[in-house]
Formats: structure tokens, C-alpha cells, sequence
């Protein structure tokens, strides 16, 4: 499964997993305001053998299937405490 991973300059080590390139169509829309500049990072191809330094490969796969995306966060907050969040600011 391949990916298109995106830096995001919000927070450090903030990153946005991508199902199709540039396709931030299904991103909710509090969500990607919250990311700041996007810029692209890397193409990779997923499989449940290869590892991946901060994410449970598993976890993202099943992400990009279900959503078309998948956040990593620089810390443990998930991202259902991310809209939490960004629910309260409005």
C-alpha cells in the first residue's frame, strides 16, 4: 500500500499520512486547518512487515483504508483529543 507523507509545520514531528497524493479531501476540515504549511515529505510503500519509527504500521494501514489518512502526532494525543480540542476553541 503505498502512502505520501506530509510534514506539518504546526507542531514538531507532526505529520499527515495520505492514501492518494495531495488528497486532502476527506481530511475533516478542523483537522487540516490545524496543520499549518503542509509540505511534502516522502512516497512510501506500507506493508505490515516494514516497520516505521513512531507509527504502528498496522495501525496506519487500517487508518488509510477507514479514512484516507492517518495523523501522527508529535505526542500521545489521539486524534479524536485533537478535535476535543479543536471543538473547544469555537
Amino acid at each position: 500500500m503505498k502512502t505520501y507523507i506530509y510534514r506539518c509545520s504546526r507542531k514538531p514531528d507532526m505529520y499527515i499520512y495520505l492514501a492518494e497524493e495531495d488528497d486532502f479531501s476527506k481530511v475533516p476540515k478542523d483537522i487540516y486547518n490545524s496543520l499549518g504549511i503542509i509540505e511534502f515529505a516522502m512516497e512510501l510503500e506500507l506493508s505490515a512487515d516494514r516497520k516505521l519509527a513512531r507509527e504502528n504500521t498496522e495501525q496506519v494501514m487500517k487508518n488509510l483504508k477507514a479514512n484516507s489518512f492517518h495523523l501522527q502526532l508529535a505526542d500521545d494525543t489521539s486524534v479524536e483529543e485533537l478535535m476535543a480540542k479543536l471543538s473547544r476553541k469555537f
